[in-house]
Formats: C-alpha cells, sequence, structure tokens
C-alpha cells in the first residue's frame, strides 16, 4: 500500500465515522484504491456501487476541504463511475 492510500484511509477513516449505507472506491490515479462501506475505510480494490477517479493532487485537495467534490467532478477532475447518488452522498460527507 502506497504512503498515499495509508494516509488516505487515515484521514478518511475519522470522517466517516458511521461506515456509508451503501459502497464507493476512491482510485487514486497511480497509487492505488480506497473501499468505503458500511465495514468502514480500507485500501481495496473490491467492487462497488460508486467508483470516483482523481489524480493524487485533486485527491488530496478533497480530503483537505481546499476543493468541493461537486467542482471537482463539474471541472472534470473528478471521474465518477456508476450510482450517482451514491457520489453525492460521500461528496456530502467529505464537504
Amino acid at each position: 500500500m502506497s504512503d498515499v492510500v495509508a494516509a488516505a484511509v487515515e484521514a478518511l477513516s475519522s470522517k466517516m465515522s458511521g461506515g456509508l449505507d451503501g459502497s464507493a472506491k476512491f482510485v487514486i490515479e497511480g497509487e492505488g484504491a480506497i473501499v468505503i462501506d458500511d465495514d468502514g475505510v480500507r485500501a481495496g480494490d473490491d467492487d462497488t456501487d460508486v467508483t470516483l477517479t482523481a489524480d493524487v493532487d485533486t485527491f488530496q485537495s478533497i480530503l483537505a476541504g481546499d476543493l468541493d467534490p461537486t467542482a471537482a467532478f463539474m471541472s472534470g477532475k473528478l471521474a465518477v463511475d456508476g450510482d450517482m447518488g451514491m457520489a453525492m452522498k460521500l461528496g456530502s460527507v467529505l464537504s
């Protein structure tokens, strides 16, 4: 597991106190993937309801609260594949 993924798992775990009603995966280009579901947050590449893909800088800016996930999506910095409703739920938790 890359240092970026390990740090992201830790940061997301603190934001996602109760897990997620459904499942989502963040793919960080060149680093790996993180799965969020009702079991919590972990490094992994499981099948999920929605997959969000971004580069390292975009992902870290979203996690830090410097970049709104919706703005990242609208500007093409964040790709979403799958259940858009689940992506919106996740975005509201991260904001």
